[in-house]
């Protein structure tokens, strides 16, 4: 199985259009031409990681934080970075991250953690910014179901739990060709009058290029007039954070020892607690100061993140409880996600690579220790 059918699939879990723009992810090394043996899906492919795939014939390696974040100008081992890239090299193995990818995606990593607390009624927490165009174009009624449709396809048209969506309207359209023209209707020199279909649909801006695509080879106009803006709508389905409700209320000091058991956390750091009962938990796994104001908004009793710092704990401010359970943790199970991921999606290829060879790391690439 080549790694271009793997990235294929990998894409199809964590759209790398959904990446923060600071982010590194995809492809770090590797030829997606190249066939795989086995993959290895890890946190974090460091220098041991790499070891144990090439202990477990493993040439390419799935992990959720990019090996690679920053520019590379010399590659020569001096850090833990150069070691693990020159080691994946030398060894033709290819490393793919996911990272922010799959943090923004609706199944991905606070979907993840939301699951692991039996959160119910989830939704994003904060929504992705300026991640949806609209586009408008004219036709004749006898082209517009085939153009819709097309459009549909490509990707057009898709509003949170609805598809194929779309605002039609009626009404004149002129125009006059010029000796060069081919009009579909009328002839050169001829000013007409004609009825035409108003098509308006949406899309997520990655897909611009496909909605273009799909407008031209099957609008019936030599001339096609399209219109295309972007607009301010949030996307309720992409975006970073997760905001949900226990089933029943728990009281702060069980609540915290219950997501310390079922994170598996050795501490969790929090602010002042309110002496009142959990009922409305934000999660954001991994970094997440930037969420209390978000999770303030919503009214949340508890936010869970990580990688909070002295002063954040001010921004509590009696409002919620603020609970740092450790970035390793609040990611924990997003690797057995992967590897879930892959088994089903890979099984239905041929050839295929055996299930065998879908292998979750066992190394404990968490950098932080507890005494």
């Amino acid at each position: 199985m080549k790694l271009s059918n793997i990235i294929s699939i990998l894409e199809e879990m964590a759209p790398i259009a959904y990446a923060e723009d600071f982010d590194n992810v995809g492809l770090l090394t590797g030829d997606t031409q190249q066939e795989i043996s086995g993959i290895l899906v890890c946190h974090d492919a460091l220098e041991t990681v790499v070891e144990e795939a090439i202990e477990n014939n493993c040439n390419l390696i799935v992990c959720f934080h990019p090996i690679i974040f920053s520019g590379l100008k010399k590659i020569t081992g001096k850090n833990y970075v150069e070691k693990a890239v020159i080691k994946a090299i030398r060894n033709d193995i290819a490393i793919y991250a996911v990272h922010t990818a799959l943090d923004n995606h609706k199944n991905g990593v606070n979907k993840i953690f939301c699951d692991a607390l039996g959160l119910i009624n989830t939704k994003i927490l904060i929504p992705k910014t300026n991640f949806i165009q609209k586009l408008i174009t004219y036709t004749i009624p006898e082209n517009a179901e085939k153009l819709r449709n097309a459009l549909f396809d490509a990707g057009a048209g898709k509003i949170g739990n609805y598809e194929d969506c779309s605002f039609n309207s009626q009404g004149i359209g002129t125009y006059m060709g010029n000796e060069n023209s081919n009009p579909e209707i009328g002839e050169r020199f001829e000013f007409v009058e004609a009825q035409e279909i108003k098509i308006e649909v949406t899309f997520e801006k990655h897909l611009q290029s496909k909605i273009i695509k799909a407008l031209f080879s099957n609008h019936v106009y030599e001339e096609i007039a399209y219109e295309i803006y972007d607009l301010q709508n949030t996307h309720q389905n992409i975006g970073l954070g997760m905001i949900g409700e226990l089933k029943e209320p728990m009281e702060e000091m069980d609540f915290l020892n219950f997501v310390k058991q079922k994170m598996d956390a050795n501490g969790i750091r929090h602010s002042s607690l309110l002496n009142k009962k959990i009922k409305k938990v934000a999660v954001l796994g991994g970094s997440g100061s930037f969420a209390i104001h978000a999770a303030k908004n919503q009214k949340a009793d508890i936010l869970l993140t990580a990688d909070l710092k002295y002063h954040d704990y001010y921004q509590a401010e009696k409002q919620l409880i603020l609970a740092d359970i450790g970035h390793f943790e609040s990611e924990r199970f997003t690797k057995n996600y992967i590897v879930d991921f892959l088994k089903e999606k890979i099984i239905n290829f041929a050839p295929a690579l055996p299930e065998s060879k879908i292998i979750l790391s066992k190394i404990n690439t968490n950098p932080v220790k507890y005494l």
